[in-house]
């Protein structure tokens, strides 16, 4: 009875918030994005938040994460903040162009909005609402699914501030694009940003998104993200996870593929307190393709939950996914990937894994991987493992003279290995790679680059010694 009370009174308290702040909420939209948040929280009515009786939700219980008195801030306010006095998120050798949200709202030097001179446009979704309405009326909403997640709902309603990035057509964006995203507050907030990427026919583009919190106080982060790729287009999205102990982050992505568009998504999960990512594909067009990589590593009391879903929509399309875990202490982690071929996707390809590694008997991952099928020429496979380290490769490196320690770690870095030489810029799979290792010694609790390091006299770690590698 506890949590249906707690569930409700959070609900009522966010439908009178969004009631009280309509005009704010509703700057600088069009009727039709009116009626969408309108319908949006009329959805959220309807269903609420997530609980553990809807499948999706099963494994993974959000309403202790819920009970914190966040402070909802939506009233847009000048931010005096110098990133780069409190934190650095730099990749050597990799020149990048660097947006900010700090705290769900997008902040800068000199502009809100940039155009290259390629046309691209990157910057505030709030600012490209107000100078392109046209751009976001055509894709807000477009691909994002309302009706069976109710933070989906609450974040449409709610929808005012995130990062926008437009590529034009036949465009290729040298530059990979670095999002840097930081809770950094003494309050206890609940953010809830709304990202929009829009790919053009012919165009390419790499993000490299960060999530990274700097505070020990409770914080909420609701995000969406909308994205569509266009024909013959392609999207690199490498996203990195350090999130603080204290941190609740539910990331839900959905993506949009026209004929013979690619997507590359890494996801790294280095530290969380709860974290979920739900990744949405709908590959809706001929000659799609779509390669989803990931890897977790948790202990103490973390939670990482990863749910894809893949939906083969016409013929001749590729799907490929491959999550890694390393759990240890009492930590947690979910994975469930679903792939759906529908009766018109003839010729579909799709291969789907989930491999992990427990470290300790109190370590848990509930996996589920699995296929949904309706045509007959396919070629689809999917499995998941889940054991400890081999002990047979233990008995090797020893043998070889390497101590335990650094055998154990020589192994698990091995392991991770596989997803990380997916990244496909050298620079960056080289500095993920090391923040991986370091992550694996015990010696990573924040971005590596931070200039604070607020949390280095406790720093997340696993239990071993590793210090000899």
């Amino acid at each position: 009875m506890e949590q249906i009370t707690i569930d409700i009174s959070l609900k009522d308290k966010m439908l009178a918030l969004f009631e009280k702040n309509k005009q704010l909420l509703f700057k600088n939209n069009s009727k039709s994005m009116i009626d969408i948040k309108n319908n949006a929280i009329a959805k959220f009515n309807e269903i609420g938040f997530p609980h553990t009786k809807l499948e999706e939700w099963r494994l993974t219980n959000i309403e202790p994460y819920l009970k914190a008195e966040y402070q909802h801030h939506l009233q847009t306010k000048p931010i005096d903040v110098d990133i780069e006095s409190i934190f650095q998120c730099e990749v050597p050798d990799l020149d990048t162009f660097v947006v900010v949200l700090f705290n769900g709202r997008y902040i800068y030097k000199h502009t809100p909005l940039t155009k290259l001179d390629n046309g691209t446009i990157i910057g505030s979704f709030e600012k490209a609402l107000e100078e392109y309405p046209e751009i976001i009326e055509k894709h807000f909403n477009k691909y994002a699914k309302n009706d069976k997640n109710g933070f989906v709902a609450l974040n449409t309603a709610f929808a005012q501030d995130g990062i926008f990035i437009y590529v034009p057509q036949n465009i290729i964006v040298e530059q990979a694009i670095q999002i840097i995203n930081i809770i950094n507050t003494t309050e206890e907030v609940f953010v809830q940003p709304r990202n929009l990427f829009i790919v053009e026919k012919n165009s390419s583009i790499t993000l490299v998104s960060c999530d990274h919190s700097l505070t020990q106080t409770n914080s909420f982060s609701n995000a969406v993200t909308e994205i569509l790729i266009d024909e013959n287009a392609q999207l690199n999205h490498i996203r990195v996870q350090n999130k603080g102990k204290n941190s609740t982050l539910l990331n839900t992505t959905f993506v949009e593929q026209k004929n013979y568009a690619m997507l590359t998504s890494n996801v790294l999960t280095l530290n969380s307190g709860f974290i979920r990512n739900d990744l949405d594909i709908s590959l809706n067009g001929e000659g799609c393709e779509a390669n989803l990589y990931g890897i977790y590593l948790a202990d103490k009391t973390q939670f990482v939950d990863n749910h894809t879903f893949v939906d083969h929509l016409l013929p001749n399309s590729n799907s490929k996914e491959l999550y890694k875990g390393i759990l240890d202490d009492k930590a947690k982690a979910v994975f469930s990937g679903k792939v759906m071929v529908r009766r018109d996707a003839q010729k579909t390809n799709a291969f789907q894994a989930n491999k992990n590694i427990l470290l300790t008997d109190e370590a848990t991952i509930n996996t589920k991987p699995h296929l949904e099928i309706y045509a007959d020429d396919v070629k689809c496979s999917h499995g998941a493992t889940v054991g400890q380290l081999d002990n047979e490769a233990m008995f090797y490196l020893r043998s070889r003279g390497l101590g335990e320690d650094c055998a154990r770690m020589l192994l698990m870095y091995a392991f991770a290995d596989e997803v990380i030489n997916k990244i496909p810029i050298e620079a960056l799979r080289v500095r993920l790679g090391n923040m991986v290792s370091k992550r694996l010694r015990g010696e990573l609790s924040v971005c590596d680059q931070c200039v604070m390091h607020c949390n280095s006299k406790s720093p997340t770690q696993f239990n071993i010694d590793l210090s000899k590698l």
